[in-house]
């Protein structure tokens, strides 16, 4: 993917059915394209590929005619597709290793264009949390940021609702047209009446708890600082928190009493070194000093070495062999393994790029990944 660039309507339907193919995360959607130079090229090789990984069965591959209704759905709901190769997309986003290929989005994308910051906290919030959320979200977009949260009651409800009159972004667990929690379709029709809804699964999922890390680390790249008012110790919100941390991102958090566990998260961000918040404008003296720092590489500078198309069949066959040796259920480094092998990145990356499409590796945050037992 050399540059950013706009793409056919064919070739937003081509990404969109090489991401909803069975096995494609982002990180081996992107593996693909730099590959194979296209999506179409790609889609045409995975049965191969999964079938070299020692995959038995078809991989699913979604038929063009699924791909078509899906996004003419969208496109009776008022939405759009939005790519990662494309100018519209937020920088900050596709500057992070696992950024989503396509987004569905609801609602104003030129929203998109200003800085975010990303307010989220606590499901069961108190009075005092969400008074200070909605201040703080109110003096952000005020002073000109898109307000990011993920719809979530609590927190997340009271920062959307502060920044709406401005600018706020929810992205969804589930599917764009999926409102979750159910109490908030009002909050969903307003932000997707003036502000911009986003979701990376298929029109119509439900949500999973598997899907709300994936949905978090969206809230975090989305933005240039991630603010935590009130979150227990091992809340999505944490997990945001470690992602804006994997991402260079700035973690603020606002102090409580040691006698609420609500306050233990935050609190244990602060004594991990996260900025002190008491109202916006500690919020806005940090981000003014940052603001300049780009957090993706130029407009046509995003170019990445690509994987040689194709070595040789006996060397990938020592290979998978060897990896499979070395490899476990527990997650290791990608960099660790190309340390502990004897072969070069680029015959790794196709072995790798085998087991994940043949089902049988998983990838995790950090650039790390393990086999499925």
């Amino acid at each position: 993917m050399t540059g950013r660039r706009s793409l056919s309507q064919q070739e937003r339907l081509e990404w969109l059915r090489l991401i909803r193919s069975e096995n494609v995360g982002p990180v081996t959607f992107k593996q693909l394209l730099q590959k194979f130079g296209s999506a179409n090229r790609a889609l045409e090789r995975l049965p191969e590929l999964a079938r070299r990984g020692g995959r038995r069965k078809p991989i699913r591959v979604p038929t063009g005619g699924e791909i078509a209704k899906e996004a003419d759905r969208l496109d009776k709901l008022g939405g759009c597709l939005l790519c990662s190769c494309e100018p519209d997309y937020p920088a900050p986003l596709v500057a992070i290793d696992d950024a989503p290929p396509v987004l569905s989005l609801l609602g104003h994308q030129h929203l998109l264009a200003r800085p975010a910051v990303a307010v989220v906290g606590a499901r069961n919030a108190s009075i005092n949390g969400r008074r200070l959320a909605r201040d703080v979200s109110a003096g952000l977009a005020e002073a000109g940021y898109l307000v990011v949260s993920g719809m979530a009651r609590g927190i997340d409800t009271a920062a959307h609702e502060a920044a709406l009159p401005i600018g706020t972004a929810a992205v969804v667990a589930g599917g764009v047209d999926i409102v979750y929690p159910e109490e908030n379709r009002p909050l969903y029709e307003n932000i997707c009446q003036s502000g911009v809804v986003l979701a990376e699964q298929p029109l119509g999922t439900e949500p999973q708890a598997r899907h709300f890390p994936r949905r978090n680390r969206i809230v975090s790249g989305l933005s240039l600082g991630v603010i935590i008012v009130e979150a227990a110790p091992r809340s999505g919100s944490l997990i945001t928190a470690r992602f804006a941390l994997e991402q260079g991102r700035e973690v603020f958090a606002v102090p409580g009493s040691p006698l609420d566990p609500r306050a233990r998260g935050a609190n244990a961000l602060l004594k991990q070194g996260a900025v002190v918040t008491e109202n916006a404008e500690d919020i806005l003296v940090v981000l003014s000093k940052i603001s300049d720092v780009p957090l993706a590489e130029p407009t046509g500078g995003d170019f990445q070495p690509g994987i040689p198309s194709e070595p040789d069949e006996p060397l990938l066959k020592n290979a998978r062999s060897e990896l499979l040796l070395l490899l476990s259920p527990t997650p290791v480094a990608v960099d660790e393994l190309l340390r502990e092998c004897q072969f070069s990145p680029s015959v790794v990356a196709t072995v790798l790029l085998e087991l994940e499409l043949a089902g049988r590796l998983e990838r995790h945050p950090g650039n790390r990944i393990s086999l499925i037992a």
